[in-house]
């Protein structure tokens, strides 16, 4: 069975207990206000021949990138977000992409998975789960 192809440019339109998300992380009050009103855009490329992907987090604030081959572990720098950096794998659960990274915080990772045009991410650290929708770009 082939996997989906989530190459493609997402703006969100749906975010949910992020400040707590945030706070698991140690983030100060005043950063987790101006992330909560940040309205970001994802910039996907993904080659589904070789698992390598890209996901461009863009933001009028910061922006994050990530590049990753889908099965291969690196380490991940999230000083953009949390100052730390942690050891990534990212693989398919099905048709998901399901993300670990160990490090200093426990549970720590995110899943994401496309329904119609709309990409979905869950982002977990210790219990807290946020979650977002980006809706795809004509």
């Amino acid at each position: 069975m082939s996997k989906p192809n989530y190459t493609g440019t997402y703006h969100m339109v749906e975010q949910e207990n992020m400040d707590a998300y945030l706070s698991a992380l140690d983030i100060n009050i005043a950063l987790r206000k101006i992330v909560c009103l940040l309205k970001p855009t994802k910039d996907i490329t993904h080659d589904p021949s070789t698992g390598d992907m890209k996901i461009r987090t863009i933001t009028t604030f910061k922006n994050f990138n990530m590049d990753f081959t889908i099965g291969k572990e690196f380490t991940e720098d999230l000083g953009a977000v949390d100052g730390r950096t942690c050891q990534t794998t990212v693989n398919w659960d099905g048709d998901k992409l399901v993300c670990v990274q160990r490090g200093e915080k426990e549970g720590r990772g995110w899943t994401h998975w496309l329904e119609g045009d709309k990409l979905h991410l869950e982002m977990r650290v210790k219990d807290i789960i946020a979650k977002q929708v980006f809706k795809k770009a004509n």
